[in-house]
């Protein structure tokens, strides 16, 4: 598939979920799943609920997504924002 049909969006993660997916609002109120991209997994980018994400996606499909990019040092404010707790490291 070409790169040609993207298009992007940004957006605010709502809710975080296992294997580095991410419930996104859009800025028009429409709510999708998102993954994590591959070079921001690579590089171990984490992101909470409240960081602001730019979102691509495809118009075959408007309800998924793929993050693309999180915006630094912007929160949006979410009332009721957990953190997660930090990873332990077993050996």
């Amino acid at each position: 598939m070409s790169k040609e049909g993207l298009f992007e969006s940004d957006g605010v993660v709502v809710d975080v979920y296992p294997d580095g997916r991410f419930k996104v609002q859009l800025e028009n109120g429409h709510n999708i799943i998102a993954y994590t991209a591959g070079k921001m997994r690579k590089n171990r980018i984490r992101m909470l609920t409240g960081d602001r994400v730019t979102v691509e996606m495809t118009p075959y499909d408007l309800d998924k997504g793929r993050i693309n990019f999180r915006h630094k040092d912007t929160r949006a404010p979410v009332p009721g924002q957990q953190r997660r707790p930090p990873q332990r490291r077993f050996r």
